[in-house]
């Protein structure tokens, strides 16, 4: 497969660099705007195509300056110097489920451990022939730190999945250092084994485990302590978050530590949910009793079910969310604390933020029509990225 990547750099992103070190000033990150971000001061730059289904891209946080994008037929890419590298710093097209036509299935997920400069490990979420997820830790070559070692793979975790759809697949290290994985509800349509409402199953959740101490009997990881079920018997203790339906993406805000989860709805209602940086977890997102802030399966809401901070409807053009990043890099300084997702059918990108008073505003960004938007990415400046399902790879720059 030919691949072509090629990364613009001009004067005006320079002027841009200087102008946001220079705005910024203190170490306080910005956390509420008085005024919605102008798109006018933005323009999405193509810098990678020639991509298979691409659905992730990353960084590894170890100073190279790389890209890794995931595609969901199994491969992982290395982008260095606006180049792909060959060959993929890892293949496992073998292993997962095989894609034909549209799917949910496949490489999901990738994420680097906090300390991969030092230690070279590295964690991936797939879904395997059978169909059921699979989150593995692989390590860097010895050899080559532009190649995995695919005899290194160690399974964590596995999870049989009863429907082929609503995989979540998302993995991100928090600030605590832990690994964050999402899961979606099962599948099929409506949480036919009301696994939302169940804290019992990993499923619709959020999982926090501590992949870094010896790993609890018979599991491939170790729960956190802390984790809001260890005690009291009221659910898995992997589970720190749930009521969820298919958190396809989820990210942490660089800055603050805050959980921003992008949750896909059924028919109707698209949501984004916020988790502060310091709560304790368990926070129940209402799924299958509430789509966003409407009732879905006529059940009574629990008196602790967290609502969205924003939603936007199907009728309004749209059909499936893909979470972002809060901006924190330098080239856009108007851009800096809102948060940025979009829609996979239509490419619509909003903009979400709190401002003086602490209310969320949201409001569309701008309009990407051809773009089927996968996810987002950041890179280790924390300049952000738009994935396009059709093979292209786009970054926000300031407009000349």
């Amino acid at each position: 497969m030919k691949k072509s990547a090629f990364f613009v750099l001009s004067i005006a992103i320079l002027l841009a660099m200087a102008a946001a070190v220079l705005a910024q000033g203190g170490d306080e990150p910005v956390t509420f705007r008085t005024s919605p971000p102008n798109p006018a001061g933005v323009t999405l730059t193509r810098i990678a195509s020639g991509l298979d289904r691409p659905v992730l891209v990353t960084n590894a946080g170890d100073g190279s300056g790389r890209l890794f994008v995931v595609e969901q037929t199994g491969r992982i890419w290395i982008i260095q110097n606006g180049e792909f590298l060959e060959p993929p710093f890892l293949d496992l097209s073998s292993a997962v489920t095989r894609i034909d036509g549209y799917s949910e299935q496949g490489l999901l997920g990738l994420a680097f451990h906090p300390a991969y400069a030092e230690n070279g490990r590295f964690f991936v979420n797939y879904t395997d022939r059978s169909g059921n997820t699979v989150v593995a830790e692989y390590a860097a070559s010895a050899v080559d730190p532009n190649v995995a070692d695919p005899q290194s793979g160690r399974q964590l975790l596995s999870v049989e999945q009863p429907y082929s759809n609503h995989n979540g697949g998302m993995m991100a290290f928090g600030p605590d250092g832990y690994l964050y994985i999402a899961f979606g509800d099962g599948g099929s349509g409506g949480d036919p084994y009301a696994n939302g409402q169940n804290p019992w199953t990993l499923l619709g959740s959020i999982l926090r485990l501590d992949v870094d101490s010896e790993p609890d009997a018979g599991k491939g990881y170790a729960v956190p302590e802390d984790n809001p079920f260890v005690a009291g018997g009221r659910g898995a203790p992997e589970i720190w978050a749930w009521g969820l339906r298919n958190p396809w993406r989820f990210s942490f805000d660089r800055a603050t530590g805050d959980l921003y989860i992008a949750d896909v709805g059924q028919n109707q209602w698209e949501e984004v949910n916020f988790q502060a940086a310091d709560s304790p977890g368990g926070e129940n997102y209402g799924w299958n009793l509430y789509e966003a802030t409407h009732p879905y399966s006529g059940g009574e809401a629990p008196a602790d079910m967290v609502l969205p901070v924003a939603e936007y409807s199907h009728s309004e053009g749209g059909c499936s969310i893909s979470g972002g990043y809060v901006y924190r890099g330098q080239t856009i300084p108007d851009l800096q604390g809102a948060y940025f997702y979009g829609d996979w059918c239509t490419g619509n990108i909003w903009s979400l933020y709190r401002d003086e008073a602490g209310a969320w505003q949201s409001g569309l960004f701008m309009r990407q029509p051809g773009k089927l938007i996968s996810a987002f990415g950041e890179d280790e400046a924390g300049e952000l990225y738009v994935v396009d399902y059709n093979g292209s790879i786009w970054r926000f720059d300031p407009t000349s």
